[in-house]
Protein backbone atom coordinates (compact mmCIF):
# COMPACT_ATOMS: atom_id res chain seq x y z
CA UNK A 1 0.00 0.00 0.00
CA UNK A 2 1.31 3.13 -0.74
CA UNK A 3 0.77 6.59 0.94
CA UNK A 4 1.41 9.09 -2.47
CA UNK A 5 -0.27 9.52 -5.94
CA UNK A 6 2.27 9.51 -8.22
CA UNK A 7 0.88 7.10 -11.37
CA UNK A 8 -2.99 8.10 -11.91
CA UNK A 9 -1.02 12.10 -11.78
CA UNK A 10 1.22 10.54 -14.77
CA UNK A 11 -1.13 9.53 -16.89
CA UNK A 12 -3.11 13.05 -16.47
CA UNK A 13 -0.16 15.32 -17.26
CA UNK A 14 0.03 16.93 -13.58
CA UNK A 15 2.96 16.79 -11.66
CA UNK A 16 1.36 15.39 -8.42
CA UNK A 17 2.40 13.96 -5.54
CA UNK A 18 -0.46 13.81 -2.85
CA UNK A 19 0.77 12.73 0.76
CA UNK A 20 -2.31 10.77 2.02
CA UNK A 21 -1.61 10.54 5.84
CA UNK A 22 -3.01 12.82 8.52
CA UNK A 23 -5.88 12.81 10.77
CA UNK A 24 -9.21 11.39 9.63
CA UNK A 25 -8.07 8.06 8.00
CA UNK A 26 -7.29 7.80 3.92
CA UNK A 27 -10.92 9.08 2.90
CA UNK A 28 -10.10 12.01 4.67
CA UNK A 29 -6.53 12.67 3.91
CA UNK A 30 -7.62 12.20 -0.42
CA UNK A 31 -9.93 14.76 0.51
CA UNK A 32 -7.57 17.11 1.83
CA UNK A 33 -4.45 16.32 -0.96
CA UNK A 34 -7.09 16.84 -3.70
CA UNK A 35 -8.61 20.29 -2.47
CA UNK A 36 -5.23 21.48 -1.70
CA UNK A 37 -3.93 20.85 -5.42
CA UNK A 38 -6.59 22.69 -6.71
CA UNK A 39 -6.68 25.26 -4.92
CA UNK A 40 -3.11 25.85 -5.07
CA UNK A 41 -3.44 25.03 -9.24
CA UNK A 42 -1.82 21.80 -9.25
CA UNK A 43 -5.12 20.55 -10.82
CA UNK A 44 -5.79 23.08 -13.35
CA UNK A 45 -9.73 23.69 -13.93
CA UNK A 46 -11.31 21.45 -16.05
CA UNK A 47 -8.66 18.47 -15.29
CA UNK A 48 -9.93 14.95 -15.89
CA UNK A 49 -9.84 12.75 -13.24
CA UNK A 50 -8.56 9.14 -13.06
CA UNK A 51 -11.95 6.79 -12.41
CA UNK A 52 -12.21 5.41 -9.15
CA UNK A 53 -10.91 1.87 -10.00
CA UNK A 54 -7.60 3.21 -11.67
CA UNK A 55 -6.72 5.57 -8.65
CA UNK A 56 -7.66 3.02 -6.03
CA UNK A 57 -5.34 0.81 -7.40
CA UNK A 58 -2.60 3.15 -7.82
CA UNK A 59 -3.15 4.47 -3.97
CA UNK A 60 -3.81 0.47 -2.67
CA UNK A 61 -6.68 1.82 -1.02
CA UNK A 62 -10.81 0.62 -1.69
CA UNK A 63 -12.91 2.10 -4.47
CA UNK A 64 -15.27 3.36 -1.97
CA UNK A 65 -12.58 5.53 -0.57
CA UNK A 66 -12.34 7.43 -3.68
CA UNK A 67 -15.36 7.68 -4.39
CA UNK A 68 -16.17 8.49 -1.15
CA UNK A 69 -13.55 11.66 -1.54
CA UNK A 70 -14.49 12.91 -5.19
CA UNK A 71 -18.42 13.32 -3.97
CA UNK A 72 -17.52 15.22 -0.83
CA UNK A 73 -14.96 17.23 -3.30
CA UNK A 74 -18.08 17.46 -5.70
CA UNK A 75 -20.44 18.67 -3.43
CA UNK A 76 -18.64 21.25 -2.11
CA UNK A 77 -18.00 22.73 -5.58
CA UNK A 78 -14.36 21.91 -6.67
CA UNK A 79 -15.15 18.95 -8.90
CA UNK A 80 -17.96 18.58 -11.24
CA UNK A 81 -19.46 14.67 -12.26
CA UNK A 82 -21.46 14.20 -15.58
CA UNK A 83 -22.25 10.97 -16.94
CA UNK A 84 -19.91 9.74 -19.69
CA UNK A 85 -17.81 12.31 -19.33
CA UNK A 86 -16.55 11.40 -15.54
CA UNK A 87 -14.44 13.72 -12.96
CA UNK A 88 -13.22 16.59 -13.41
CA UNK A 89 -12.26 19.80 -11.70
CA UNK A 90 -14.73 22.49 -11.41
CA UNK A 91 -13.46 25.38 -13.91
CA UNK A 92 -14.70 28.08 -11.58
CA UNK A 93 -11.98 27.45 -9.02
CA UNK A 94 -9.20 29.60 -8.94
CA UNK A 95 -5.85 29.07 -7.32
CA UNK A 96 -4.42 31.15 -4.59
CA UNK A 97 -2.03 33.37 -6.08
CA UNK A 98 0.42 35.29 -3.69
CA UNK A 99 0.29 38.68 -3.94
CA UNK A 100 3.09 40.44 -5.52
CA UNK A 101 4.79 43.33 -3.34
CA UNK A 102 6.86 46.03 -4.63
CA UNK A 103 9.95 47.50 -2.65
CA UNK A 104 8.59 50.83 -1.65
CA UNK A 105 9.85 53.47 1.00
CA UNK A 106 7.29 54.13 2.91
CA UNK A 107 6.53 57.88 4.61
CA UNK A 108 7.40 57.51 8.06
CA UNK A 109 3.66 59.28 8.54
CA UNK A 110 2.03 56.01 6.98
CA UNK A 111 4.34 53.33 8.99
CA UNK A 112 2.26 54.37 12.41
CA UNK A 113 3.19 56.62 14.90
CA UNK A 114 6.59 56.02 17.13
CA UNK A 115 4.97 58.21 19.89
CA UNK A 116 1.25 58.26 20.69
CA UNK A 117 0.07 60.89 22.17
CA UNK A 118 -3.70 60.82 21.23
CA UNK A 119 -5.73 61.27 24.15
CA UNK A 120 -8.40 58.85 25.27
CA UNK A 121 -6.69 55.66 25.79
CA UNK A 122 -4.91 54.09 28.75
CA UNK A 123 -1.67 52.95 29.18
CA UNK A 124 -2.32 49.35 27.69
CA UNK A 125 1.17 47.46 28.87
CA UNK A 126 -0.32 48.62 32.23
CA UNK A 127 -3.36 46.36 32.19
CA UNK A 128 -3.52 44.18 35.44
CA UNK A 129 -3.09 40.74 33.83
CA UNK A 130 -2.51 38.66 36.97
CA UNK A 131 -5.51 40.29 38.97
CA UNK A 132 -8.16 40.26 36.01
CA UNK A 133 -7.23 36.60 35.22
CA UNK A 134 -7.68 35.53 38.83
CA UNK A 135 -11.04 37.43 38.87
CA UNK A 136 -11.81 35.68 35.68
CA UNK A 137 -11.16 32.34 36.89
CA UNK A 138 -12.94 32.60 40.30
CA UNK A 139 -15.87 34.18 38.80
CA UNK A 140 -15.87 31.67 36.09
CA UNK A 141 -15.58 29.17 38.92
CA UNK A 142 -18.36 30.24 40.88
CA UNK A 143 -20.76 31.38 38.02
CA UNK A 144 -24.25 29.13 38.23
CA UNK A 145 -25.05 27.03 35.18
CA UNK A 146 -27.79 29.73 34.46
CA UNK A 147 -25.22 32.23 33.64
CA UNK A 148 -24.06 30.45 30.41
CA UNK A 149 -27.58 30.48 28.75
CA UNK A 150 -29.06 33.98 27.36
CA UNK A 151 -28.03 36.99 29.02
CA UNK A 152 -30.13 39.28 30.71
CA UNK A 153 -30.70 42.70 29.05
CA UNK A 154 -30.20 44.43 31.88
CA UNK A 155 -26.71 43.23 33.33
CA UNK A 156 -25.54 40.28 35.33
CA UNK A 157 -26.96 40.77 39.01
CA UNK A 158 -23.59 40.63 40.50
CA UNK A 159 -22.40 43.36 38.38
CA UNK A 160 -24.99 45.53 39.10
CA UNK A 161 -25.25 44.76 42.88
CA UNK A 162 -21.35 45.91 42.94
CA UNK A 163 -21.54 48.78 40.97
CA UNK A 164 -24.26 50.65 43.27
CA UNK A 165 -21.98 50.19 45.88
CA UNK A 166 -19.10 51.46 44.38
CA UNK A 167 -20.33 53.96 42.66
CA UNK A 168 -22.07 54.98 46.12
CA UNK A 169 -18.59 55.05 47.64
CA UNK A 170 -16.10 56.86 44.94
CA UNK A 171 -18.57 58.73 42.85
CA UNK A 172 -21.81 59.83 45.21
CA UNK A 173 -24.29 58.31 43.09
CA UNK A 174 -27.52 57.63 44.60
CA UNK A 175 -28.93 54.07 43.09
CA UNK A 176 -30.30 50.60 42.94
CA UNK A 177 -29.23 47.53 41.20
CA UNK A 178 -32.55 47.57 39.71
CA UNK A 179 -31.67 50.99 37.99
CA UNK A 180 -28.63 49.85 36.48
CA UNK A 181 -28.30 48.78 32.98
CA UNK A 182 -24.75 47.63 31.48
CA UNK A 183 -23.51 48.34 28.11
CA UNK A 184 -20.69 47.86 26.01
CA UNK A 185 -19.38 51.56 26.58
CA UNK A 186 -20.55 55.39 25.97
CA UNK A 187 -21.27 55.15 22.36
CA UNK A 188 -23.35 52.10 23.03
CA UNK A 189 -25.33 54.21 25.90
CA UNK A 190 -26.16 57.00 23.29
CA UNK A 191 -27.24 54.52 20.69
CA UNK A 192 -29.82 52.89 22.89
CA UNK A 193 -31.05 56.11 24.48
CA UNK A 194 -31.79 57.98 20.81
CA UNK A 195 -31.58 54.78 18.65
CA UNK A 196 -30.55 55.21 15.01
CA UNK A 197 -34.26 56.98 13.35
CA UNK A 198 -34.23 60.16 11.44
CA UNK A 199 -36.28 63.68 12.81
CA UNK A 200 -36.58 64.71 15.90
CA UNK A 201 -38.95 62.40 17.15
CA UNK A 202 -38.00 59.13 18.72
CA UNK A 203 -35.88 57.12 16.88
CA UNK A 204 -36.05 53.55 16.06
CA UNK A 205 -35.09 51.80 19.14
CA UNK A 206 -34.10 55.00 20.79
CA UNK A 207 -35.69 56.73 24.46
CA UNK A 208 -35.12 60.24 24.30
CA UNK A 209 -35.82 63.07 22.04
CA UNK A 210 -33.75 65.71 20.64
CA UNK A 211 -32.82 68.69 20.62
CA UNK A 212 -29.82 67.71 22.63
CA UNK A 213 -27.50 70.19 24.25
CA UNK A 214 -24.09 69.27 24.33
CA UNK A 215 -21.01 71.42 24.87
CA UNK A 216 -19.15 73.38 22.70
CA UNK A 217 -16.35 71.08 22.79
CA UNK A 218 -16.82 67.18 22.35
CA UNK A 219 -15.97 63.45 20.54
CA UNK A 220 -16.67 64.50 17.02
CA UNK A 221 -17.45 60.58 17.06
CA UNK A 222 -20.29 61.21 19.19
CA UNK A 223 -21.62 64.32 17.35
CA UNK A 224 -21.54 61.89 14.23
CA UNK A 225 -23.30 58.75 16.03
CA UNK A 226 -26.02 61.54 16.95
CA UNK A 227 -26.11 63.29 13.59
CA UNK A 228 -26.72 59.69 12.15
CA UNK A 229 -29.66 58.71 14.70
CA UNK A 230 -31.47 62.03 13.46
CA UNK A 231 -30.78 63.77 16.39
CA UNK A 232 -29.98 67.52 16.42
CA UNK A 233 -27.01 69.09 18.99
CA UNK A 234 -27.31 72.74 19.94
CA UNK A 235 -23.63 73.29 21.19
CA UNK A 236 -23.45 75.28 24.93
CA UNK A 237 -20.56 77.90 25.31
CA UNK A 238 -17.44 76.98 27.64
CA UNK A 239 -15.69 79.44 30.02
CA UNK A 240 -13.52 78.70 33.43
CA UNK A 241 -16.74 77.26 35.50
CA UNK A 242 -17.27 74.65 32.39
CA UNK A 243 -20.37 75.11 29.86
CA UNK A 244 -22.67 78.16 30.16
CA UNK A 245 -25.85 76.01 31.14
CA UNK A 246 -27.81 79.03 31.21
CA UNK A 247 -28.03 79.02 27.26
CA UNK A 248 -30.11 76.13 27.78
CA UNK A 249 -33.89 76.38 26.22
CA UNK A 250 -36.21 74.17 24.51
CA UNK A 251 -33.86 71.45 24.44
CA UNK A 252 -35.01 67.95 25.21
CA UNK A 253 -31.99 66.83 26.88
CA UNK A 254 -28.79 67.92 27.60
CA UNK A 255 -25.14 65.87 27.52
CA UNK A 256 -22.30 67.08 30.08
CA UNK A 257 -18.88 66.26 31.36
CA UNK A 258 -19.43 67.69 34.68
CA UNK A 259 -16.30 66.02 36.85
CA UNK A 260 -13.52 67.11 33.98
CA UNK A 261 -15.12 68.99 30.68
CA UNK A 262 -13.70 67.31 27.88
CA UNK A 263 -11.20 68.20 26.28
CA UNK A 264 -10.92 71.62 27.75
CA UNK A 265 -10.86 70.30 31.70
CA UNK A 266 -12.20 71.61 34.68
CA UNK A 267 -15.30 70.51 36.84
CA UNK A 268 -18.87 72.35 35.75
CA UNK A 269 -18.73 74.80 38.88
CA UNK A 270 -21.28 74.09 41.96
CA UNK A 271 -24.03 76.78 41.20
CA UNK A 272 -24.13 75.12 37.20
CA UNK A 273 -24.32 72.44 38.45
CA UNK A 274 -27.50 73.26 41.00
CA UNK A 275 -28.65 75.39 37.96
CA UNK A 276 -29.03 72.37 35.02
CA UNK A 277 -30.90 70.63 37.58
CA UNK A 278 -33.35 72.85 38.34
CA UNK A 279 -33.92 73.33 34.41
CA UNK A 280 -34.71 69.64 34.11
CA UNK A 281 -37.08 69.81 36.66
CA UNK A 282 -38.71 73.00 35.14
CA UNK A 283 -38.52 71.56 31.42
CA UNK A 284 -39.17 67.80 32.43
CA UNK A 285 -35.72 67.27 30.52
CA UNK A 286 -33.21 65.15 31.83
CA UNK A 287 -29.47 65.38 32.03
CA UNK A 288 -26.47 62.52 30.34
CA UNK A 289 -23.90 62.57 32.47
CA UNK A 290 -20.67 60.86 30.61
CA UNK A 291 -18.55 60.40 33.49
CA UNK A 292 -15.53 59.40 31.35
CA UNK A 293 -12.89 59.61 33.95
CA UNK A 294 -13.85 60.95 36.92
CA UNK A 295 -11.78 58.50 38.85
CA UNK A 296 -8.55 60.61 38.21
CA UNK A 297 -7.58 63.53 39.83
CA UNK A 298 -4.41 65.08 40.87
CA UNK A 299 -4.53 68.73 42.14
CA UNK A 300 -8.51 69.11 42.97
CA UNK A 301 -10.54 67.55 45.61
CA UNK A 302 -13.06 64.90 44.13
CA UNK A 303 -15.95 66.12 42.29
CA UNK A 304 -18.86 63.82 43.46
CA UNK A 305 -21.66 63.00 40.19
CA UNK A 306 -24.00 65.18 38.78
CA UNK A 307 -26.72 62.14 39.41
CA UNK A 308 -26.28 62.46 43.10
CA UNK A 309 -28.04 66.10 42.92
CA UNK A 310 -31.33 64.78 41.36
CA UNK A 311 -31.06 60.50 40.58
CA UNK A 312 -34.47 61.01 38.56
CA UNK A 313 -33.45 64.17 36.28
CA UNK A 314 -29.53 62.53 35.29
CA UNK A 315 -28.69 59.35 33.22
CA UNK A 316 -25.36 59.08 34.97
CA UNK A 317 -23.14 56.91 31.93
CA UNK A 318 -19.83 55.72 32.79
CA UNK A 319 -17.61 52.54 31.78
CA UNK A 320 -14.00 50.91 32.03
CA UNK A 321 -12.61 52.45 29.16
CA UNK A 322 -10.04 54.50 30.96
CA UNK A 323 -10.15 52.99 33.82
CA UNK A 324 -9.45 49.35 32.80
CA UNK A 325 -8.65 48.93 28.74
CA UNK A 326 -11.33 50.12 26.23
CA UNK A 327 -10.86 46.05 24.94
CA UNK A 328 -13.23 44.95 27.55
CA UNK A 329 -16.35 46.68 26.15
CA UNK A 330 -18.09 47.09 29.45
CA UNK A 331 -19.91 50.79 30.51
CA UNK A 332 -23.52 50.65 32.64
CA UNK A 333 -26.01 53.31 32.96
CA UNK A 334 -27.87 54.19 35.71
CA UNK A 335 -31.07 55.73 34.93
CA UNK A 336 -34.08 57.26 36.55
CA UNK A 337 -36.60 54.38 37.14
CA UNK A 338 -38.60 56.53 34.15
CA UNK A 339 -36.19 54.99 31.85
CA UNK A 340 -35.72 51.67 32.90
CA UNK A 341 -37.82 49.88 30.96
CA UNK A 342 -38.13 51.63 27.93
CA UNK A 343 -34.16 51.34 27.85
CA UNK A 344 -34.68 47.59 28.40
CA UNK A 345 -36.71 47.48 26.08
CA UNK A 346 -34.44 49.08 23.43
CA UNK A 347 -31.80 46.70 24.17
CA UNK A 348 -33.84 43.76 23.30
CA UNK A 349 -34.93 39.98 24.90
CA UNK A 350 -31.01 39.67 25.20
CA UNK A 351 -27.58 40.38 26.15
CA UNK A 352 -25.93 41.30 22.54
CA UNK A 353 -23.27 43.50 23.89
CA UNK A 354 -21.77 43.12 27.03
CA UNK A 355 -20.21 39.91 27.44
CA UNK A 356 -21.60 37.91 30.76
CA UNK A 357 -18.45 36.32 31.51
CA UNK A 358 -16.90 39.67 31.55
CA UNK A 359 -19.51 41.11 33.53
CA UNK A 360 -18.75 38.13 36.50
CA UNK A 361 -15.19 38.80 36.19
CA UNK A 362 -15.49 42.84 37.04
CA UNK A 363 -17.99 42.16 39.58
CA UNK A 364 -15.21 39.85 41.52
CA UNK A 365 -12.55 42.40 40.32
CA UNK A 366 -14.17 45.19 42.02
CA UNK A 367 -15.36 43.25 45.39
CA UNK A 368 -12.14 41.75 46.30
CA UNK A 369 -10.48 45.10 45.80
CA UNK A 370 -8.14 44.85 42.63
CA UNK A 371 -10.42 47.79 40.85
CA UNK A 372 -9.44 50.21 43.56
CA UNK A 373 -6.02 49.14 43.67
CA UNK A 374 -5.67 49.01 40.06
CA UNK A 375 -7.48 52.91 40.00
CA UNK A 376 -4.94 54.44 42.97
CA UNK A 377 -2.03 52.86 41.12
CA UNK A 378 -2.69 54.00 37.82
CA UNK A 379 -3.44 57.83 39.24
CA UNK A 380 -0.16 57.55 40.67
CA UNK A 381 1.42 56.70 37.37
CA UNK A 382 -0.53 59.03 35.33
CA UNK A 383 0.14 61.98 37.75
CA UNK A 384 3.87 61.50 37.34
CA UNK A 385 3.49 61.46 33.76
CA UNK A 386 1.47 64.87 34.18
CA UNK A 387 4.21 66.55 35.72
CA UNK A 388 7.04 65.29 33.31
CA UNK A 389 4.80 66.49 30.59
CA UNK A 390 4.52 70.23 32.52
CA UNK A 391 8.32 69.76 33.43
CA UNK A 392 9.57 69.14 29.78
CA UNK A 393 7.42 72.25 28.54
CA UNK A 394 8.48 74.40 31.16
CA UNK A 395 11.75 73.37 30.28
CA UNK A 396 11.88 73.38 26.35
CA UNK A 397 8.53 75.36 25.85
CA UNK A 398 8.02 77.60 28.17
CA UNK A 399 6.15 79.88 26.11
CA UNK A 400 3.43 77.21 25.71
CA UNK A 401 0.40 77.49 28.16
CA UNK A 402 -0.79 74.02 29.35
CA UNK A 403 -4.41 73.57 30.82
CA UNK A 404 -6.15 71.58 31.99
CA UNK A 405 -4.31 69.12 34.22
CA UNK A 406 -6.06 68.81 37.57
CA UNK A 407 -7.55 65.60 36.36
CA UNK A 408 -8.24 63.13 33.36
CA UNK A 409 -5.62 61.63 31.22
CA UNK A 410 -4.84 64.97 29.10
CA UNK A 411 -3.89 68.28 29.20
CA UNK A 412 -4.36 71.35 26.65
CA UNK A 413 -1.80 72.78 25.21
CA UNK A 414 -2.30 76.93 24.17
CA UNK A 415 -0.56 77.53 20.95
CA UNK A 416 -0.09 81.21 19.25
CA UNK A 417 -2.44 81.79 16.66
CA UNK A 418 -2.85 80.15 13.21
CA UNK A 419 -0.14 77.59 14.56
CA UNK A 420 -2.41 74.57 15.15
CA UNK A 421 -2.39 72.97 11.73
CA UNK A 422 0.84 73.11 10.63
CA UNK A 423 1.97 72.00 14.25
CA UNK A 424 -0.09 68.81 13.91
CA UNK A 425 1.20 68.14 10.61
CA UNK A 426 4.99 68.48 11.57
CA UNK A 427 3.90 65.97 14.37
CA UNK A 428 2.90 63.59 12.41
CA UNK A 429 5.53 63.57 9.70
CA UNK A 430 7.54 62.92 12.97
CA UNK A 431 5.74 60.17 13.96
CA UNK A 432 4.43 62.03 16.82
CA UNK A 433 0.14 61.43 17.27
CA UNK A 434 -1.58 64.17 18.59
CA UNK A 435 -5.12 65.83 18.29
CA UNK A 436 -5.60 69.03 17.64
CA UNK A 437 -7.97 71.39 19.63
CA UNK A 438 -9.78 71.96 16.89
CA UNK A 439 -11.11 68.61 15.59
CA UNK A 440 -13.32 68.65 18.89
CA UNK A 441 -15.04 72.03 18.22
CA UNK A 442 -18.75 71.79 16.91
CA UNK A 443 -19.05 72.81 13.87
CA UNK A 444 -21.96 75.53 14.84
CA UNK A 445 -19.99 76.53 17.77
CA UNK A 446 -18.71 79.68 18.72
CA UNK A 447 -16.50 81.16 15.79
CA UNK A 448 -13.25 82.82 17.73
CA UNK A 449 -11.56 79.93 19.30
CA UNK A 450 -8.24 79.28 20.21
CA UNK A 451 -5.50 77.32 18.59
CA UNK A 452 -4.31 74.22 20.73
CA UNK A 453 -3.59 70.42 21.12
CA UNK A 454 -4.77 67.46 23.25
CA UNK A 455 -1.81 65.81 24.64
CA UNK A 456 -2.94 62.34 25.99
CA UNK A 457 0.22 61.27 28.47
CA UNK A 458 -1.31 57.84 29.35
CA UNK A 459 -1.11 55.71 26.20
CA UNK A 460 2.63 55.33 25.64
CA UNK A 461 4.53 52.63 27.66
CA UNK A 462 6.60 53.64 30.63
CA UNK A 463 9.69 53.20 28.82
CA UNK A 464 9.06 55.13 25.76
CA UNK A 465 7.51 58.21 27.26
CA UNK A 466 10.61 60.46 28.09
CA UNK A 467 11.37 59.81 24.31
CA UNK A 468 7.61 60.62 23.40
CA UNK A 469 7.83 64.09 25.25
CA UNK A 470 11.39 65.13 23.86
CA UNK A 471 9.86 64.34 19.90
CA UNK A 472 6.68 66.42 20.96
CA UNK A 473 8.87 69.53 22.25
CA UNK A 474 10.89 69.37 19.23
CA UNK A 475 7.50 69.80 17.13
CA UNK A 476 6.07 72.80 19.15
CA UNK A 477 5.79 76.71 17.46
CA UNK A 478 8.85 78.37 18.73
CA UNK A 479 7.84 81.42 21.16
Amino acid sequence: MTDSWVNSAERIGADLHLELSGPGGRRAALTRALRGAVRDGRLASGTRLPPYRSLAADLGVTRNTVADAYAELVAEGWLTSRQGSGTRVADRTEPLRPTLRTPVETPLRARGPRHDLRQGTPDASAFPRAAWSASYRRALLAAPSKAFGPGDPAGRRELRETLAEYLARARGVRTEPDRIVICSGFAHALRLLFGRGTGEGPAAGGVLRGPLGVEAYGLGFHRELLAAAGVRTVPLALDEHGARVDALGRERAVLLTPAHQFPTGGPLHPERRAAVIDWARARGAVVLEDDYDGEFRYDRRPVGALQGLDPEQVIHIGSVSKSLSPALRLGWMVLPQRYVGPVLAAKGAREGWASVLDQLALADFMACGSYDRHVRRMRQTYRRRRDRLVAALAEDAPHIEVTGIAAGLHAVLRLPPGTERSTVKAAAWQGVALDGLAAFRHPRGPAAADDGLVVGYAAPAEHAYAAALEALCRVLPPG
